[in-house]
């Protein structure tokens, strides 16, 4: 099996837990192009046997979120797992509709973002959450980020929590997000629920349930590597040439520098980059 398969993550489970659990059903190797937090669900895209390969072209998309910000407790974590650090008392005032949307709506565009203590950044070769657990303070430097757009869903005035949709740049902690909201609208705050609803051009809409995660419906799902690269352009080989081009050797083409699919005879073979009129080898099935 070579190609990407999409995954609805569940609750409770960690990334690595749906990575072992497709390469013990494919017995291939396996991989994640970014991974979810065991309290988050959905899209999670899993490379496949050669698909792995195909990282390096996947690693920075775009996301959206759709997100449950709870308002008036903070969290020692940002999410549901840590301890309550403060708590305060939540106006009506602040959960106006108009008064939700223009402090969401001021997020859009490019920013500076400080990810949160607990995170899998490093810091002098350490990981952030290693000084978190510690008690040791340190320097924590902002992140560029970019907010594309930013909607509000639902306001549950009865429970003080704002359910909101954002699309965002690759980096964004949406636990920061939630945390830099409720501090402009006056109060604390912490992420309650996250759904990763689409990453590049992957959405919720094309995953399997991890839970119905089968050889079977691997199989059914799976985007090849061939269907991945739909919109590239193509070069065809003659069997000579294709020969060569197995071999590692480069090919002169007068093509602009970019990307292409390789076909052989109507076959696909894989993935080649052209720079300064020289064919290279990149991704190959066989």
């Amino acid at each position: 099996m070579n190609g990407i398969i999409i995954v609805n993550k569940s609750k409770g489970y960690t990334s690595h837990d749906i990575v072992a659990k497709v390469k013990k059903i494919t017995g291939e190797k396996v991989g994640h192009t970014g991974t979810l937090d065991p309290l988050a669900t959905g899209v999670l895209p899993l490379l496949i046997g050669k698909g792995t390969l195909c990282s390096k072209y996947l690693m920075n998309h775009d996301k959206t979120y759709k997100v449950v910000l709870k308002l008036g407790i903070k969290k020692s974590t940002g999410d549901e797992e840590g301890d309550t650090i403060q708590e305060e008392t939540v106006n009506e005032r602040l959960l106006e509709n108009e008064e939700v949307r223009n402090v969401l709506e001021s997020f859009l565009g490019k920013q500076e973002q400080i990810p949160p203590i607990y995170s899998a950044i490093k810091v002098n070769g350490k990981k952030l959450y290693e000084y978190a657990r510690k008690g040791q303070e340190v320097e924590i430097k902002p992140r560029r980020i970019t907010i594309y757009d930013i909607k509000l869903l639902k306001i549950n005035k009865a429970s003080s929590e704002i359910q909101f949709e954002v699309s965002c740049s690759k980096g964004t902690y949406i636990r920061s997000l939630c945390e830099d909201i409720a501090k402009k609208m006056g109060t604390v705050g912490y992420m309650k629920e996250l759904q990763r609803t689409k990453v590049g051009i992957f959405t919720v809409e094309q995953s399997v349930l991890f839970e119905d995660l089968t050889k079977e419906t691997i199989e059914k799902h799976m985007i090849t590597i061939e269907k991945l690269f739909k919109s590239l352009e193509v070069i065809n080989l003659s069997e000579r040439k294709l020969q060569l081009f197995f071999n590692g050797v480069k090919l002169s083409f007068d093509l602009e520098d970019g990307i292409y699919k390789i076909y052989s005879n109507q076959k696909f073979i894989g993935i080649g980059i052209v720079k300064d009129k020289l064919l290279k080898r990149d991704i190959v099935l066989n």
